[in-house]
């Protein structure tokens, strides 16, 4: 069994125990006995429970950039590669929803995986196309944390098949970060100056496709 194979078999048996027990019940040794595990390697790859987060953090990165295609422009790839990181927490979707439910409680987990996403972001946004250099860049960046953060919620609570609310409030956020320049043709906030994204409107649009 490959490394990626390994991590994978882990994550997803903790992150059942986290669908049933919540965050809190998670254990590496009994995820590791559950899907037959080598305990020594658990311990060398998991020194704790923070890094199976982390793990699948990346997993969902690492799924995301992939497809290194430059076609489109930077809003559409954008939209593809947020969702292609949410195509990956949907295979984990009820233990990852444990873990957002117990984030409140625990703000060194929350600090820690704040700090997570902000990284994956910068590289979200750099494979858009989105300049992430300069005082400019950390406020581009700190927007599509923005985005994501707001996505993240949506997909919370969309119980469908599609993810059709969830690609309803990726657009809606990337009309709302359009207007504040965000894509290249449009970008001029070099300030330093913060936004304020607001992403709740009345009416949210249709969901657009999403192969």
């Amino acid at each position: 069994m490959d490394h990626d194979d390994f991590d994978a078999a882990l994550l997803s048996a903790a992150m059942t125990q986290a669908e049933h027990g919540g965050w809190a019940s998670v254990s590496l040794l009994d995820a590791a006995r559950s899907a037959g595990l080598s305990f020594p390697q658990t311990r060398e790859r998991f020194p704790c429970r923070a890094s199976l987060l982390l793990r699948l953090g990346r997993m969902a990165d690492e799924s995301a950039l992939a497809d290194n295609t430059t076609f489109g422009s930077p809003r559409e790839r954008l939209f593809d590669l947020l969702m292609r990181r949410l195509d990956v927490f949907q295979q984990y979707r009820h233990g990852i929803r444990a873990v957002l439910r117990a984030l409140p409680m625990d703000p060194p987990l929350t600090l820690l995986l704040g700090g997570a996403t902000l990284e994956s972001m910068r590289w979200m946004a750099d494979a858009a196309g989105i300049s992430v250099t300069g005082l400019g860049g950390l406020v581009r960046i700190n927007m599509v944390v923005a985005i994501w953060t707001h996505t993240l919620r949506a997909w919370e609570k969309d119980d469908s098949a599609d993810m059709g609310s969830t690609m309803a409030a990726l657009d809606l956020a990337l009309n709302k970060a359009a207007r504040f320049r965000l894509f290249p043709a449009d970008s001029a906030l070099e300030d330093g100056s913060l936004p304020d994204l607001d992403f709740e409107e009345p009416d949210a649009p249709a969901a657009p496709s999403h192969a």
